[in-house]
């Protein structure tokens, strides 16, 4: 068997400004949640989603049958939590981190990003102004299951927290743009304005061929 990629999905977003639970969010015919597996199984062999907790990960089950499912290692942590859960059931050295609010994830971004991690700990993408996308990176995975559960140790709960013990190659959007031009993989779905802009991409981009 080949070098084993994994992909860690954080679903426990409670979207409370969008009104639903963004791995349950519909997007033209597909839950979020189902449309995120669909897209990462293009560039990953082993994929884990994170729930919440277990009342959560009991309506993800039927939803995602190829992925595995682990909840938070604590509750109340947010993102740190999953990840620390996640990169710890992760069966490749480098594993992708995403949420399950990026309708437009694009797997050649994806492969670039686990082609700049090579020989790094992590590959995160860094926009014009510096700011980094820390959950549309991908990770060493052992290295940043450690770092996160040392962060959760010291009660530290920003994701910006585990980074700082870790090699990171911030890769500037510069260089995906030849394959996402408009760098729609960033966009994500925080409102209910966010949906409808992403609808109204979605129709122009398929109406565009």
């Amino acid at each position: 068997m080949g070098i084993v990629r994994s992909c860690v999905i954080l679903a426990g977003g409670a979207g409370r400004r969008i009104g639903s639970e963004k791995a349950f969010l519909e997007f033209f015919g597909k839950k979020m949640i189902e449309r995120t597996v669909d897209l990462v199984a293009e560039v990953v062999d082993d994929v884990v989603v994170v729930a919440r907790d277990e009342e959560q990960l009991a309506r993800l089950q039927n939803l995602v049958p190829k992925a595995r499912l682990v909840c938070d290692s604590v509750q109340g942590f947010g993102p740190v939590a999953g990840l620390a859960a996640g990169m710890a059931e992760a069966r490749g050295e480098y594993a992708l981190a995403v949420g399950c609010d990026l309708p437009f994830l694009n797997p050649k971004v994806l492969e670039l990003l686990f082609s700049y991690a090579c020989g790094s700990d992590a590959a995160i993408p860094a926009q014009e102004g510096g700011f980094i996308e820390p959950l549309h990176a991908v990770y060493r995975a052992e290295l940043m299951a450690r770092a996160c559960q040392n962060a959760l140790k010291a009660g530290q709960r920003r994701i910006r927290d585990p980074l700082k013990g870790l090699q990171v190659k911030n890769v500037s959007v510069a260089l995906l743009r030849p394959v996402d031009p408009e760098l729609l993989s960033f966009f994500n779905l925080n409102t209910e304005e966010d949906l409808s802009e992403a609808e109204r991409i979605w129709d122009r981009l398929k109406s565009s061929g």
